[in-house]
């Protein structure tokens, strides 16, 4: 396992995250986390809204020091209680409390916002994320499932007022769901920021269980008959690659998410430690560029307006003029 850093941070992180939330239970996680560990791995992701995780991650973590805990709040922690969501403050300092104590720590290496609350400003948000940091209760932040303008708004406000800004976005990415392409993913690059990508393997439409003979295995949950034609022909490239490759679907599909961009760091949502060991092959895999063509001409996906006009636009003359095609990028 290698390393990068976190964002415009010093902190070192694994090119592998390790997602907790479909961890069976406690004597599977220690497996689990230990054979992460062992790997070289060191980011373990979790949230206030998953269950019994939090809870289980605290009971086996031995070495607290050695990890970096990833967890979320914004969740409701009490459905009838209008302020136990939500990006507030006050919700904000109770899902804290809560997670150190289930977390059995006395502070969150990373904590994200787990999604945009449209009825909180974001300004409360950064200065109430600043101050647990300057607490010392955690210690880098970033958010999930939001807009980009929100979170380009966000970093700007910190920038300017001397808070602490987000450090990584979380958010959706595999081969049939592209849509960070657009906006996210250029303006994670653009700010420097890291990319967590959760659901690398399409809730494992791509892991090779939709065309598997014994259709899907173990604790897999893919509903065959919700599959469209788009998924089974992203399935069915992913499954013809591996084969020449003489990889799994799973590593191919988690190799192609990490091919995109340097800043990308796949979540791998794991149930038992053959899963995790099959999800680390991915490391030694290259995928070549005719490959990852092949992959992509599988399922449509366009960038739309602006992007794709924009794109149509630069290498014209009536837009940038006649020398419009002889200016090297950065």
């Amino acid at each position: 396992m290698r390393y990068r850093l976190f964002g415009q941070t010093g902190l070192r992180v694994s090119e592998l995250f390790l997602g907790t939330m479909t961890v069976p239970d406690a004597t599977e996680c220690r497996r689990i986390v230990e054979a992460y560990a062992d790997a070289g791995g060191n980011v373990l992701d979790t949230a206030s809204a998953y269950g019994e995780s939090e809870s289980m991650l605290g009971s086996v973590i031995d070495r607290r020091d050695r990890f970096l805990i990833a967890t979320k709040y914004t969740l409701s922690r009490d459905a009838g209680d209008p302020n136990a969501s939500g990006n507030h403050r006050k919700n904000l300092v109770l899902s804290l409390e809560q997670s150190l104590r289930r977390l059995r720590t006395d502070y969150i290496d990373i904590y994200w916002v787990h999604i945009w609350d449209r009825h909180t400003p974001i300004e409360e948000t950064m200065r109430a994320l600043d101050d647990v940091v300057r607490a010392g209760k955690v210690l880098y932040v970033g958010i999930s499932d939001a807009p980009a303008w929100i979170i380009a708004r966000a970093n700007t406000l910190a920038q300017w007022r001397d808070w602490s800004p987000f450090a990584g976005v979380q958010v959706p990415y595999n081969l049939l769901t592209r849509d960070i392409e657009r906006e996210l993913l250029p303006m994670a690059e653009s700010l420097g920021l890291t990319v967590a990508a959760w659901s690398p393997l399409a809730a494992g439409v791509l892991s090779g269980v939709v065309d598997a003979p014994d259709g899907p295995r173990g604790s897999e949950r893919v509903n065959l008959r919700a599959l469209t034609a788009r998924d089974r022909a992203a399935a069915a490239a992913v499954r013809a690659v591996a084969e020449e490759l003489g990889a799994t679907p799973a590593q191919v599909a988690l190799a192609w998410t990490r091919s995109r961009s340097a800043a990308v760091h796949p979540i791998m949502g794991i149930n038992n430690t053959a899963q995790l060991a099959e999800n680390l092959g991915a490391l030694d895999l290259t995928l070549p560029a005719d490959e990852i063509r092949r992959l992509e001409s599988a399922v449509e996906f366009q960038l739309g307006f602006p992007c794709d006009f924009i794109a149509e636009c630069e290498p014209s003359s009536f837009v940038f003029g006649d020398t419009a095609t002889k200016v090297d990028g950065r």
